[in-house]
C-alpha cells in the first residue's frame, strides 16, 4: 500500500463516527456540542460556555411552556443571542420578534424546583469580556423570580368587565364598602354570643371556632347564596405554605378583605392547602363583622379555659416524649397520647 493510499484510508477512517460521536448524535445533543466547541475556541472557558447555554435553554423552556403555539424555529431564533447579554431580564428587549414581547409581559412566576441551577443562573452575569459599568443595582421587578412562587396554578381572577363594563370587577373594586349598615336582624345574627359548646381548643391551648360554624352564621345572617368569597389575587405557593387574598361579599357589597394562608408538607397536599387558605381568609374577614369576636378577648379566653378546659400531662406512645396538652373537660386523651398517672 502506497503512502498516499494509506493517508486516504486514514482520512476516511477519521470521518467515521466513533463511539463518542454516536452517543452524542443519538441523544440529539450534536448541535449543542458543536456550539460548545465553537464557544470554547473563542473564549477558552468551559464554565462560561456552559453558563450561556444553560441560560438559553432556560429562556426557551419558559417561552415554550407559555407560548407553545408559536413555532419552535421562531423561538430558537428569538433566543439565539440571549446568552451574550449582561442581564437576561433587563436585556430581553433586544431579542427580536414577538416572542420576546410576549416574554417581557410574561410574569415569570415560577422557577421549577427541579431546575435549581437554572434558577441561580437566571439573575447572574455570564463570565464574558465586557466593559465595566457603574450602574445602580437593579430594583426588584415583577419579573424577578425570587418574588414569585414555585408552582404556577394559573388561577388569576377573572376580569368580569371585559364582556360587560357594567359588571363590578371584584379583583380591584371596593363597591359598596361602608355604604350603609346591614339590617338589625343580620347584625344580631352576626354578633350573637357564642355557645360554649361550639368552641374547641387545640392541644397547645388555643381556642377556636370550627370553620363550618362561621359558614352557618353567615348563612343565618345573609341567607344561603346571599354572600360569597371573591379572589383578589392569584394563589402564591411557596416552599411551605399557600396564600391568596379574598374579598367577602354580601348582598352585592364588599364587606371585608383578608389574605388567607395554609401550610403544607408535600406537593400532594397543595390542593387541600388551597382550600384551607380560602377558609382561613373567610374566618379573618368575619372578624370585621363581629363574628366570634370573643375568641380575641383575653378575659373571655381565660374565663373559658377555667370553666370548660383542663390541662393534662401525657406521654407520646411512640416517642415516649412527655408533654402537657389542653382538653375540654370530659373529653378523653386522644391517640397517640396516654395520660400520665399521678
Amino acid at each position: 500500500m502506497s503512502k498516499q493510499d494509506s493517508l486516504v484510508q486514514a482520512e476516511a477512517a477519521d470521518d467515521e463516527l466513533d463511539e463518542w460521536d454516536q452517543r452524542i448524535f443519538s441523544t440529539g445533543c450534536a448541535e449543542e456540542q458543536l456550539r460548545m466547541n465553537d464557544c470554547y475556541y473563542e473564549k477558552k472557558d468551559w464554565r462560561a460556555c456552559k453558563a450561556e447555554f444553560i441560560r438559553i435553554r432556560w429562556i426557551r423552556t419558559l417561552l415554550l411552556s407559555e407560548f407553545g403555539k408559536i413555532s419552535l424555529p421562531f423561538l430558537i431564533a428569538a433566543t439565539e443571542n440571549v446568552a451574550s447579554y449582561s442581564n437576561t431580564f433587563q436585556d430581553l428587549e433586544r431579542i427580536n420578534g414577538s416572542a420576546a414581547l410576549c416574554f417581557l409581559h410574561y410574569p415569570v412566576p415560577l422557577i421549577s424546583r427541579d431546575l435549581p441551577s437554572i434558577a441561580r443562573l437566571a439573575g447572574t452575569t455570564p463570565a464574558s469580556e465586557q466593559p465595566a459599568k457603574t450602574t445602580s443595582p437593579p430594583q426588584a421587578t415583577p419579573t424577578d423570580p425570587k418574588r414569585h412562587s414555585f408552582d404556577n396554578l394559573e388561577d388569576q381572577p377573572l376580569t368580569l368587565q371585559e364582556d360587560d363594563p357594567s359588571k363590578v370587577d371584584w379583583t380591584r373594586s371596593f363597591h359598596g364598602l361602608s355604604v350603609e349598615p346591614f339590617s338589625k336582624e343580620a347584625a344580631d345574627a352576626l354578633q350573637a354570643p357564642l355557645s360554649p359548646e361550639d368552641i374547641e381548643i387545640k392541644p397547645d391551648g388555643i381556642i377556636y371556632l370550627p370553620e363550618i360554624k362561621y359558614r352557618r352564621i353567615l348563612n343565618k345572617a345573609f341567607g344561603p347564596g346571599g354572600w360569597g368569597l371573591a379572589p383578589r389575587s392569584e394563589t402564591i405557593v411557596t416552599e411551605k405554605s399557600v396564600t391568596r387574598e379574598y374579598a367577602l361579599l354580601a348582598h352585592g357589597r364588599l364587606v371585608s378583605i383578608a389574605r388567607g394562608e395554609q401550610d403544607y408538607f408535600t406537593k400532594e397536599g397543595i390542593p387541600t392547602a388551597v382550600e384551607g387558605c380560602k377558609s382561613n381568609a373567610m374566618m379573618r374577614c368575619c372578624k370585621d363583622l363581629g363574628v366570634a369576636s370573643e375568641l380575641w378577648d383575653p378575659r373571655f379566653i381565660r374565663k373559658f379555659k377555667a370553666e370548660y378546659t383542663r390541662e393534662v400531662f401525657v406521654e407520646h406512645q411512640v416517642t415516649k416524649r412527655k408533654t402537657k396538652i389542653h382538653l375540654r373537660k370530659g373529653d378523653p386523651v386522644p391517640y397517640p397520647y396516654a395520660e400520665l398517672k399521678k
